[in-house]
């Protein structure tokens, strides 16, 4: 039988088997009260729940460089933004407990009043070096950062041109701003030349991209669009959240791998991945940050990030710089498993990110394919809608320094299997 007749079968039985779509519409009897009627009929996650395919919130008990314990059992983990293996670094923690001791557990404030802290001026110092911009803000989270910078510059009379899988706290931040917002279709510089020119009369123009998108795995058209910013006189803002520690020959990010960062007017980016923390910042010209330091909501009304991350922030960054061979190890093992997914059959990006998503399109099969990854010692990450549109399910797996061969061999024998057994991939 050819795999698409036997995937489609396999849907049939899995359907019958499972009826997530019945599951899925099915309402409750408790009505609720006025604006919170919707939580009391929202019952689909406890209805897949009772379906054994409920892949959301896993508590995860230990876990150390990439491997986790779940419910007792210890796997391979392809679920993590931990790229660079330094979330236990032991320097990485000796730091933070350093900085505990001096310092406390919180900031007990805002940056604006009592939260700025040295280690918050030495981090903003060290990290405006690395990514060549004049000055930068560390801020509590990467969402923040996004939400915070482009609330307090898109003005009334100000347009936004974001690509369409942006990040969420990217549309966020342009939903709370008083100016205007427009999409372009993802990646496509002729579809941005056009609104570009649509909208040729506005002063105030921000491009938005992320530089690596955090589903797909796709990169930016970053030349494109600085070419396009020029000619129609818009200012760039990039989130390099998947970027920093990942492109590039140090690991600084989209803009340098281009040679691009002069020509960008924000770097934006966080501490949760390659960095192994939380925490965000934005950079730029010293102007520029110090009004969103003046101006930026989300950053004055929010508690400074503490005492502890930034100090494990500021020791994962040193040792980005100083260990270019994990940048390296992490460039090998996306290579090798991108080439061993593409042998297989699956259509994967040809580029150095190390977020391969496995796409299977039906939303049941999807589910049940990470269940039984699952019960084979993996861990994976699952996107359905509305994270991605219906029918564009996949697996969202991401590699990093830590996976051995070992691993990564166990990772492609079981994607294989499976693969093949649901037909995914051809025999």
């Amino acid at each position: 039988m050819p795999p698409h007749q036997r995937k489609n079968k396999i849907i049939s039985v899995l359907k019958e088997k499972f009826d997530f779509q019945s599951a899925h519409l099915r309402t409750t009897n408790n009505k609720g009260d006025g604006i919170l009627s919707k939580c009391f009929n929202y019952d689909a996650p406890n209805q897949v729940k009772e379906l054994d395919i409920y892949p959301f919130f896993k508590v995860i008990e230990g876990m150390n460089g990439a491997r986790v314990t779940i419910d007792g059992k210890d796997l391979v983990t392809v679920s993590t933004n931990n790229y660079l293996g330094l979330t236990h670094d032991i320097r990485v923690i000796e730091s933070s407990q350093k900085a505990l001791t001096d310092f406390g557990s919180g900031c007990t404030g805002s940056r604006f009043l009592n939260g700025t802290l040295s280690l918050h001026k030495t981090l903003e110092k060290e990290l405006s070096e690395f990514i060549s911009q004049e000055d930068c803000i560390v801020m509590s989270t990467g969402y923040q950062a996004n939400q915070g910078t482009i609330a307090c510059l898109l003005g009334r009379q100000d347009i936004a041109f974001s690509d369409r899988e942006n990040h969420a706290s990217i549309y966020e931040g342009c939903a709370v701003a008083p100016g205007k917002t427009v999409r372009y279709h993802h990646n496509d510089m002729d579809h941005l030349e056009h609104l570009l020119k649509k909208f040729s009369d506005v002063d105030g123009k921000l491009i938005i991209t992320d530089s690596v998108f955090s589903m797909s795995g796709d990169i930016a058209n970053l030349p494109g669009i600085v070419k396009l910013a020029r000619d129609y006189k818009a200012n760039v803002m990039v989130d390099e959240a998947h970027g920093l520690g990942v492109m590039g020959n140090r690991g600084q990010g989209l803009t340098h791998y281009y040679n691009l960062e002069k020509e960008i007017d924000l770097y934006v980016g966080t501490f949760s991945k390659s960095l192994g923390s939380i925490g965000g910042f934005v950079g730029g010209n010293a102007k520029i940050t110090e009004y969103i330091r003046h101006k930026a909501s989300a950053f004055i009304f929010t508690a400074a990030l503490p005492p502890a991350s930034v100090a494990g922030v500021t020791r994962a960054l040193d040792i980005l710089i100083s260990e270019p061979e994990r940048l390296n190890r992490l460039q090998d093992n996306t290579a090798y498993i991108k080439k061993g997914f593409f042998d297989m059959g699956f259509q994967i990006n040809n580029n150095q990110v190390p977020i391969v998503p496995i796409k299977i399109g039906d939303e049941t099969l999807t589910l049940y394919f990470n269940k039984l990854l699952f019960e084979n010692g993996i861990f994976a990450g699952v996107a359905v809608s509305p994270v991605v549109p219906p029918f564009h399910a996949m697996i969202r797996s991401s590699y990093t320094s830590c996976h051995t061969r070992q691993e990564l061999d166990h990772i492609l024998a079981t994607f294989k299997k499976l693969g093949t057994d649901l037909g995914i991939i051809a025999q």
